[in-house]
C-alpha cells in the first residue's frame, strides 16, 4: 500500500470541510512534537475560522488530508490556539531553518516538510525537502535540492543568525495585511522579528498599520534606523505618528530626520495634537480640489487603486493653496453625489451643505457621534482660520475607540484549556461560512 504523503507548505491555505461538505476554515500551520528516537509526530493543525480566530484542530478529528483540502468530523473546539512548550509549528518555525546533513555532505536549508500517515489518525514527519548553498558563480543561481529523511538531518543552533522566513512569507503572500498581522502576533517574538526583517517595506508598513502599537514598537525598535524610516514613510501618516509617539524622543527625532521631508512634516503636525482629538486622529492627505474642478476630474481622483476606500468616499473643495493647511475650506462632495451629475458639472456648485467640518481640537467621542449621526464615512477637519488640515475617516475613529485587545475575542477568557484527546469538550461552529465583504460606508 502506498504511503500518503503531504507537503506542509502546499497544505497551508487549504480549505477545511466537515463531512457534509460545509467549509469550516483554512489551514494555517501544522503542529508537531519532537521524539527522541523517531521523527516528529503530528498532533494537529492550526485552523483559521471566521472572525480571524485561530484554533487547534487535533489530528484525531481529521478524517482525511489530500487533494487540496482537509476533511474533519465537524466537531472542533473553538478555543483560540495557544502553543505549548513542547509543540513546534512547521511553517512558522521549521521552514527556513539551517540544518546539517549527517552524511557529512554539508549544510542545507529546509524548504518544505512532508508528513506521512503512519496509521489511523497517526501522522509523522517523513521526508524533508532541502536546498544546499549555491556553489556556482551565477549571481541569481540557486543551490541543488534534495529529499532527505528526518533521521538524516541534524538541526543547528542558529548561533545568533536569523532563521530564513522566506517560506513563511511565501505561504502568507495572499493574506490581507490584517490577517498577516494576526499571523505575526501568533509567532514567538524572535520569529516575528525575523519575518519582519524579510518582508518588503510596503508590506511591512501595511502590517504595522494593523498591529497593536506595542507590537509595532517592538518591530521598529528591532529595525535599523534607515529601514525603520523607509517603512514609516510608506505608512499612513496618522499610523506612523502613533508609533513614533511611543518611541523615545531621541529615536523619534532620528527617524523623522531620516524620513523624506514631506512625510516627516505630516507626522510632526499630527504629533502636535492631542491623540484623543480630531487633529490627533485625522489623515492629513485627503483629496483636495478647487471649486472649478469638474465631476469627471473628481471621479478620476478617487479611482486611484492605491487610495483607501474611506478616503475615496469624498473630495474636499477649498481655496488655494491645495495642500494642508489649505486656503479656506468650502465644502465636501461625496462620490455618490458626483455620480448623479454630468461629467462637466463644477464641484463648487454641488457642495454638501449639511456636512459641517470639525475643529482639530474636537474630541474623539464627538467626532464618532457626528459620523454615526449623519451616516458619514469621513468628516473634514479645519483649524481656527477655517483652513482644511485633514479628514477623520471611520476607520480612524474605530482604531481609536476600540479597546487595545479588540483583536482577541472576549469569549477566549472563559474557555476551558485545550485538550487534545477525544474526551475534550467540543463545540460545533456554524456550518455555513459567510463570504468576506469589504466594509461599506454610507454617504450623502
Amino acid at each position: 500500500m502506498s504511503t500518503t504523503r503531504i507537503f506542509v507548505a502546499r497544505l497551508a491555505g487549504c480549505a477545511v470541510f466537515d463531512r457534509q461538505g460545509d467549509r469550516l476554515g483554512r489551514v494555517r500551520d501544522v503542529v508537531v512534537v519532537y521524539r527522541r528516537a523517531a521523527s516528529p509526530r503530528v498532533v494537529g493543525m492550526v485552523i483559521e475560522i471566521p472572525g480571524r480566530r485561530r484554533i487547534f484542530l487535533s489530528i484525531g478529528r481529521i478524517v482525511s488530508i489530500g487533494a487540496g483540502q482537509v476533511i474533519t468530523t465537524g466537531l472542533i473546539s473553538v478555543r483560540r490556539f495557544e502553543q505549548r512548550a513542547s509543540e513546534v509549528r512547521v511553517v512558522a518555525e521549521i521552514l527556513g531553518r539551517r540544518i546539517s546533513l549527517t552524511d557529512g555532505s554539508g549544510e542545507a536549508t529546509v524548504e518544505d516538510v512532508a508528513i506521512e500517515q503512519a496509521g489511523p489518525a497517526e501522522w509523522e514527519v517523513g521526508q524533508v525537502f532541502v536546498r544546499r548553498p549555491r556553489t556556482g558563480p551565477a549571481p541569481f543561481g540557486r543551490g541543488a535540492t534534495a529529499f532527505v529523511k528526518w533521521s538524516d538531518i541534524r538541526e543547528q543552533d542558529q548561533g545568533g543568525r536569523s532563521q530564513s522566513a522566506a517560506q513563511l512569507i511565501q505561504s502568507t503572500a495572499d493574506l490581507p495585511a490584517a490577517d498577516l498581522a494576526s499571523t505575526l502576533l501568533d509567532l514567538p517574538e524572535q520569529r516575528m522579528l525575523e519575518v519582519a526583517d524579510e518582508l518588503a517595506d510596503d508590506r511591512l508598513a501595511d502590517v504595522l498599520e494593523e498591529m497593536p502599537e506595542e507590537s509595532g514598537v517592538k518591530i521598529l525598535a528591532h529595525l535599523k534606523d534607515d529601514r525603520a524610516a523607509d517603512v514609516l514613510e510608506t505608512m499612513q501618516p496618522d499610523d506612523a505618528a502613533d508609533l513614533i509617539a511611543k518611541l523615545s524622543d531621541e529615536r523619534s527625532e532620528a527617524l523623522l530626520d531620516l524620513m523624506e521631508s514631506e512625510e516627516a512634516d505630516d507626522v510632526r503636525m499630527l504629533l502636535a495634537y492631542d491623540p484623543d482629538t480630531a487633529g490627533g486622529m485625522m489623515t492629513p492627505d485627503p483629496i483636495i480640489v478647487s471649486a472649478d474642478a469638474t465631476v469627471a476630474e473628481g471621479l478620476a481622483l478617487i479611482r486611484r487603486h492605491e487610495l483607501a476606500p474611506a478616503l475615496g468616499a469624498a473630495v474636499c473643495v477649498t481655496q488655494p493653496p491645495y495642500e494642508p493647511p489649505t486656503g479656506r475650506f468650502l465644502g465636501i462632495v461625496h462620490f455618490q453625489r458626483m455620480l448623479r451629475y454630468p461629467p462637466h458639472e463644477r464641484l463648487g456648485s454641488i457642495l454638501d451643505t449639511q456636512t459641517e467640518p470639525v475643529r482639530a481640537s474636537t474630541s474623539a467621542a464627538e467626532v464618532s457621534r457626528i459620523l454615526a449621526s449623519y451616516n458619514l464615512v469621513q468628516v473634514p477637519v479645519v483649524d481656527e482660520n477655517h483652513r482644511l488640515v485633514g479628514v477623520v475617516t471611520v476607520d480612524d475613529v474605530l482604531d481609536r475607540l476600540l479597546p487595545d485587545d479588540w483583536r482577541s475575542s472576549d469569549a477566549d477568557k472563559d474557555e476551558p484549556p485545550r485538550v487534545s484527546t477525544d474526551t475534550a469538550a467540543i463545540t460545533t461552529i456554524p456550518q455555513r461560512v459567510p463570504s468576506r465583504r469589504s466594509p461599506r460606508g454610507r454617504a450623502g
